[in-house]
């Protein structure tokens, strides 16, 4: 199926979860928030939220860094 990732046509397996598509972008989904359809999908719903043909997601990484 087809969707949409960070504003770009991209490609998964019919009956994907979120969690089967941040291990294959091989993302650690502890730094991680996601949209999907204009909706932030809470960390405790990624292995429930299957992802349908057109859906919309966007990916946010967080980076520490800083001063010290």
């Amino acid at each position: 199926m087809e969707i949409t990732l960070n504003g770009e046509k991209f490609t998964l397996e019919t009956g994907s979860n979120i969690v089967n598509l941040i291990d294959k972008l091989d993302l650690n989904a502890d730094k991680l928030a996601i949209e999907r359809n204009l909706e932030i999908v809470p960390k405790s719903k990624f292995a429930m939220t299957i992802i349908e043909e057109g859906d919309k997601l966007e990916i946010v990484h967080f980076i520490g860094g800083g001063e010290e």
